[in-house]
């Protein structure tokens, strides 16, 4: 294979389980020794496209092609991919030294003393040296983790699946291993794809993302692509940064609950909509003059989250309005209970959705 070849690429796969459509004409390109991570709410198919990635799932149709070879039908023991489950499925009645080293002294006719240098090297790779003869009962979570992490790396698969391999795992735990995935990522130069179902940690660690919205890939791209320039109101709605306004575009003109306003681009969509990144909104008294779209809104609530407050405000169609202020730009805003206020933004700071 050569660098310019994809690891793995996805050709108009379906998968249907029943009358529910699980994947819906996915097709996919991922290079070598990228950390792709897989976004998507519950159900949208992120699981099931791992699965039929690794090979426990057959397709209803389309292709998996791994390294040039057609895959697709190719048992998962035979394909050289790694998998890591999110309950890291480990033996519990076997230590952390032979939990690494089952798939390797059951698949490996190399010395007894290579495959010893090559099981303790791994478990030091994963930061587990000295915890070699401890039982899996005896570690933590995150340690249980790693031990999976380190059982699939030894095979030296090229591609990597990880499903929600964070999920079980403390918040300050999650976050530190993020860091840690990477760096073992890129010491190796293996491709990883990282099933998850929370944005940060999809942009935090993928090189690129794929967010997937009821079975198809709605979006794929780096990070601040995403995340900046959502492709449908549904993966700015999942996001979790954006209001989205729903209502009508006519032309170069869109009408919605804040009135109607002129737009200078657009983006094709599914439906109409118009939407506003959470910081990008401005809150002034009812009654003041603002530039730009503007909607009169109740203050509601407010919520701390440590390094920004989110504001809570509803407006007269009943429609919940968020606004994020980073406290490193100042200190909270103070707005009174039930009071009236006016919202605004600038309107190039909006994405304007287009149905067709």
């Amino acid at each position: 294979m050569t660098d310019h070849q994809p690891t793995f690429r996805l050709e108009g796969v379906n998968k249907s389980y029943g009358p529910v459509k699980a994947l819906r004409d996915v097709s996919l390109a991922v290079t070598g020794n990228e950390y792709i991570s897989l976004l998507g709410p519950s159900g949208s198919g992120k699981s099931t496209l791992l699965r039929v990635i690794a090979g426990f799932e057959a397709p209803d149709s389309g292709r998996v092609i791994f390294e040039g070879r057609d895959v697709t039908h190719v048992p998962a023991h035979e394909r050289g991919i790694g998998f890591v489950f999110q309950n890291f499925a480990l033996f519990p009645h076997l230590s952390v030294y032979d939990n690494v080293a089952f798939g390797l002294v059951n698949g490996s006719k190399a010395a007894p003393t290579d495959l010893d240098r090559r099981v303790r090297d791994m478990i030091a790779l994963v930061g587990l040296a000295g915890m070699e003869g401890r039982g899996v009962h005896q570690i933590s979570g995150g340690q249980k983790q790693r031990v999976a992490l380190a059982r699939t790396l030894i095979m030296a698969p090229r591609l990597v699946l990880l499903d929600e391999p964070l999920g079980a795992l403390d918040a300050n735990l999650r976050h530190r291993m993020r860091n840690e995935l990477r760096a073992i990522r890129e010491k190796l130069g293996v491709t990883f794809l990282h099933v998850t179902g929370s944005e940060t940690e999809a942009l935090s660690m993928g090189d690129r993302v794929v967010v997937l919205d009821r079975g198809h890939i709605a979006q794929f791209g780096k990070p601040d692509e995403v995340y900046g320039r959502p492709a449908t109101p549904n993966v700015a709605h999942f996001l979790n940064r954006y209001n989205i306004f729903p209502g009508e575009l006519q032309g170069r003109r869109f009408k919605g609950a804040f009135g109607a306003v002129e737009v200078a681009s657009v983006t094709p969509s599914e439906r109409a909509a118009y939407a506003v990144r959470y910081d990008r909104m401005k809150v002034e008294p009812e009654g003041a003059a603002t530039q730009g779209p503007a909607i009169a809104a109740t203050f509601v609530a407010s919520e701390y989250l440590g390094s920004s407050v989110m504001y809570f405000f509803e407006s007269a169609d009943g429609h919940v309005i968020e606004v994020e202020h980073h406290l490193s730009l100042g200190a909270p805003q103070s707005y009174a209970p039930k009071g009236r206020y006016l919202l605004h933004w600038k309107p190039e700071d909006a994405i304007v959705f287009g149905q067709g």
